[in-house]
């Protein structure tokens, strides 16, 4: 999610502002620390013009239990 932020230019501050969170929020997101609910990742995909598979499933991974 970092390097796509980046990628077009956002700060966390800016980013947080387009989806409605703090910018703590980005940085613990982007850290790991937090799980973002899926209305937040579909406004962050949005904002960054990228697929959920692309920001949060970057290896296509398929996770088995």
């Amino acid at each position: 999610m970092k390097a796509a932020r980046t990628e077009i230019g956002l700060t966390q501050a800016e980013l947080a502002h387009i989806v409605s969170v703090t910018r703590q929020t980005i940085g613990l997101i982007e850290s790991g620390k937090y799980n973002p609910s899926l209305n937040l990742c579909i406004a962050i995909c949005r904002a960054l013009g990228k697929t959920l598979d692309e920001l949060f499933w970057p290896d296509n991974a398929i996770y088995e239990e």
